[in-house]
């Protein structure tokens, strides 16, 4: 791992109305609009689901740091995300996100190690430590 700080550069470009692109030096780019929810079209990305969809990758992602650390075999993990958004005190923010990850182990495998190495990865997830939102973890392994 590099040292710190990490810097992530990111910008957005768009006119008066229509799609928004995301880019990133070296990564393809993204288009975006406000979700149906704010009046969007359907079918396109939006900063909601984009940010929604960083909490199950970066989980999915700190799950392996761990289950490696934690020397724990697995088949396959599946995290499903929703991201709850809503006024509170006049702020529109996301109030929770609820986490329902479904994890496979190998025949035999230790499943009360499993549910320890994925409560540790929710607590040890970059993103929802970076954020406010309340997080609710639901686990299911076979």
């Amino acid at each position: 791992m590099h040292s710190f700080p990490h810097l992530y550069t990111v910008s957005a470009q768009g006119q008066s109305e229509g799609v928004v692109t995301v880019s990133s030096a070296g990564l393809p780019d993204l288009t975006t609009t406000p979700p149906p929810e704010f009046d969007g079209p359907s079918g396109f990305w939006s900063p909601e689901t984009l940010l929604t969809s960083a909490v199950a990758d970066c989980f999915i992602l700190t799950f392996r740091s761990v289950a490696k650390a934690s020397n724990l075999p697995f088949e396959a993990v599946q995290c499903s995300v929703v991201g709850v958004f809503d006024r509170v005190e006049r702020v529109t923010k996301f109030t929770e996100l609820q986490l329902t990850v479904t994890l496979k182990l190998p025949a035999g495998g230790d499943v009360e190690k499993a549910q320890r190495a994925l409560e540790k990865s929710e607590h040890a997830c970059l993103i929802t430590n970076s954020l406010s939102a309340k997080v609710v973890l639901t686990t299911n392994i076979s």
